[in-house]
């Protein structure tokens, strides 16, 4: 019998991924649910997360958010001009 080790490997369970996320397992099935978060895949009966997907969508959420964008952030931007915007009518 070989001694090497097996190479880590690229995948997470659910549970893996919560812990990796810093997130409960069951925020982790309701995002599936609703097709929302990190991309997963069934494996058999389990669910698995690809690491590399993982680290690809916290680096998303970071790239979208305006507290980690300085691009996206509104006090950065300059002020919407008024002119040109109609008034509401005035009720008689």
């Amino acid at each position: 019998m070989n001694d090497q080790a097996l190479p880590a490997s690229p995948f997470f369970t659910t549970r893996q991924a919560a812990a990796y996320l810093n997130r409960p397992v069951d925020t982790l099935r309701v995002w599936r649910h609703r097709r929302f978060g990190p991309p997963s895949f069934r494996q058999g009966r389990k669910v698995m997360y690809r690491i590399a997907d993982l680290d690809t969508w916290i680096a998303e959420c970071e790239s979208g958010d305006s507290r980690s964008n300085s691009d996206l952030d509104p006090l950065q931007q300059d002020p919407e001009s008024r002119k040109g915007r109609a008034r509401p009518p005035y009720a008689a």
